[in-house]
């Protein structure tokens, strides 16, 4: 048996997340299907994460083991042949045996994207959030900032979050604005259950002016859920980079 990594690019509009579930099609359901539909083989597929109903993901990383004969580097091509367009295989090589797309992470990076123009845009509308009042990113940025480093970060997860410890280290932290257009590169250790989502919705209120940027600090000490603001919608957020220890998704994407 071998072991093989895939570096997945995927549109999360039209599907209830990554992981299978009873209630729609998933991501890892589809590139299950393929492969068996390739091989006649069964595989069970680890990613780096779940992402939720309506996230995007640039480079999301995911193994399996698989007896078939296909050269590993042909596989991304074979199985591009039976997959949606909204779903593309980017590479694929063989890991060692003891890899774990998930366990083995060192770093994940996800960018959050806002139109904040005045009226929304047909063309990103399935992958930045529209607010149309102005917001002020040097106040975010001033909020983003007190992310960093290491911190409790329960007061920053949904309720359905079942992670054995709500600590992770924020490496990156910043908004970026082009034009009409912010982003939120955030990189760290790891992310809770809706995390990034919380940071950005509570984000949001204070460049409106409605919070002050301490609110963050005051949130990650008090810990509760109820100190941070609002989820932000899914359809703006985009899995973008992760790092292991012998290689970064960011090599494979062109």
């Amino acid at each position: 048996m071998r072991r093989i990594a895939l570096i997945i690019e995927y549109d999360g509009t039209d599907y209830v997340g990554w992981q299978v579930q009873p209630n729609g099609i998933a991501v890892q359901e589809v590139i299950c299907r393929a492969f068996k539909k390739l091989t006649g083989e069964d595989i069970v597929l680890h990613a780096s994460g779940r992402t939720d109903s309506g996230v995007h993901a640039r480079a999301q990383t995911a193994h399996f083991d698989t007896g078939c004969r296909i050269p590993a580097d042909k596989i991304c091509y074979a199985l591009n042949t039976r997959l949606p367009g909204d779903i593309r295989i980017k590479a694929s090589f063989e890991v060692p045996q003891e890899f774990h797309a998930r366990f083995d992470v060192l770093e994940k990076h996800y960018v959050y994207r806002i139109n904040n123009a005045p009226h929304a845009s047909a063309f990103t509308r399935n992958y930045a959030l529209h607010v149309h009042y102005p917001l002020d990113i040097g106040r975010m940025n001033e909020a983003a900032k007190r992310f960093l480093g290491e911190h409790d970060f329960n007061a920053f997860r949904s309720v359905g979050s079942k992670a054995k410890t709500t600590v992770r280290t924020i490496y990156e932290s910043e908004w970026t604005r082009d034009g009409d257009e912010l982003r939120y590169h955030v990189a760290g250790s790891g992310f809770l259950y809706n995390m990034v989502r919380i940071m950005v919705g509570t984000m949001i209120r204070i460049g409106q002016g409605f919070e002050e940027p301490e609110i963050i600090t005051e949130a990650l000490e008090m810990k509760e859920r109820s100190f941070a603001g609002d989820t932000a919608p899914a359809h703006g957020l985009t899995l973008w980079r992760v790092k292991y220890g012998f290689f970064d998704t960011e090599s494979f994407i062109g």
